[in-house]
């Protein structure tokens, strides 16, 4: 929300809402007592700081991994009167950013709908247009020889449809990420440290440094004691979704470059690849569903479960179809595998950039900023860190 201040005619003053309110108050408090400041990358940037705008708040709920480790350490948590919980306070925001920087506008309603149930219902009508669709062509229970799926429906067909819907999501993700991008970006910092900052992030990203609870023994999940399964899962689903992702890519690539027209030998490199990014998409989202279910409620915000779970659930679907697609594909089954699997796949699609998919795009665009930030003089003390 923004409104004119009226001492500055023409310039615009963000106003903040309650949940950012609530992040700017409890972010005061921790920036007086610092007992977390070596928990995550939150608090040294939080001390870079002796005010909170609504970029600030923004940048800094993106910053945060939901580890829960300063919940528990925190003497100012409820049921002191500061009630201070950074996890929840920071969730709240981040749904927050998620729907504002949404492109089309619009489209950002849909993070505060059941999660759950859109993401259920989409995959489940669309694999029912195209069950139906396949019936009335005759071949929802047709073998094809070798498991030639493009029998039943074409490459070109394919390609148009499902390049269409990803590319509508990458750049609906790329206009929103740089919408937050240009809210938040830091001060114009030199080439070097730039592409440093960018290396730094991207190994952040990759091995999910910051949910080790800042110590190395992992995150809170159903109370104190911590865990580090949920980084353990988060890798599972990151490299499985990343290993199918090259298994198109391949397939793409053999298609195009070499003629070679799937359906491929279990053997060769794509389905090898889509086999091992498949089992890692079901033993992560299935464990972090898991740890979901018996998650400390004050960990986080409730209201986003079901878009979390829903998230969680499309994958998992999206994998073992995708391995019942090729256990079958030699079956008179191969028509029915296809359409539930098209239609799971196309639904992830549709909805990928307003679900939960969006916060590693933007928690990596956080991770960039501090480290840029923090290769720069501090605003405060002197100018130095």
């Amino acid at each position: 929300m923004q409104l004119f201040d009226p001492k500055a005619p023409g310039n615009l003053i963000p106003v903040l809402n309650l949940d950012e309110s609530e992040v700017q108050r409890q972010m005061s408090v921790c920036n007086a007592c610092r007992y977390c400041e070596g928990f995550c990358a939150v608090f040294p940037a939080m001390t870079r700081r002796l005010e909170f705008s609504q970029a600030d708040i923004h940048y800094l709920a993106n910053l945060c991994h939901n580890c829960g480790a300063c919940l528990h350490a925190c003497q100012y948590a409820a049921p002191h009167e500061f009630g201070i919980n950074v996890p929840k306070a920071m969730a709240k925001v981040r749904l927050d950013t998620y729907a504002e920087y949404a492109w089309p506008q619009v489209m950002g309603k849909l993070y505060r709908r059941n999660g759950l149930a859109l993401a259920l219902a989409s995959g489940a009508g669309l694999a029912l247009f195209l069950c139906l669709t396949l019936m009335v062509m005759g071949n929802l229970f047709t073998a094809m020889p070798g498991g030639n799926f493009y029998g039943i429906f074409p490459h070109n067909t394919l390609a148009l449809m499902f390049g269409a819907v990803f590319g509508f999501s990458v750049l609906a993700l790329t206009i929103g990420v740089r919408r937050f991008w240009r809210n938040v970006s830091p001060a114009d910092a030199p080439r070097q440290e730039k592409t440093a900052a960018a290396l730094e992030a991207a190994a952040n990203v990759a091995r999910l440094k910051y949910l080790d609870g800042g110590h190395g023994e992992g995150c809170n999940n159903a109370d104190d004691q911590f865990t580090l399964w949920r980084r353990r899962l988060h890798h599972f689903t990151f490299y499985g979704f990343m290993l199918c992702f090259a298994a198109t890519g391949v397939a793409t690539l053999y298609h195009f470059l070499r003629d070679w027209s799937a359906p491929y030998p279990v053997l060769s490199l794509p389905v090898m690849l889509g086999i091992a990014g498949g089992v890692g998409l079901l033993i992560g989202p299935a464990g972090l569903l898991w740890l979901n279910l018996r998650r400390n409620p004050e960990h986080g915000d409730e209201n986003q479960k079901p878009m979390d779970r829903g998230f969680i659930a499309l994958l998992f679907l999206v994998s073992a179809s995708g391995l019942a697609l090729l256990a079958f594909r030699e079956s008179a089954a191969l028509g029915l595998m296809l359409a539930i699997h098209l239609g799971l796949v196309m639904a992830f699609f549709l909805t990928m950039p307003y679900s939960k998919f969006a916060h590693g795009i933007f928690r990596s665009a956080a991770l960039l900023k501090h480290a840029i930030e923090k290769r720069q003089p501090s605003p405060i003390n002197g100018g130095s860190d």
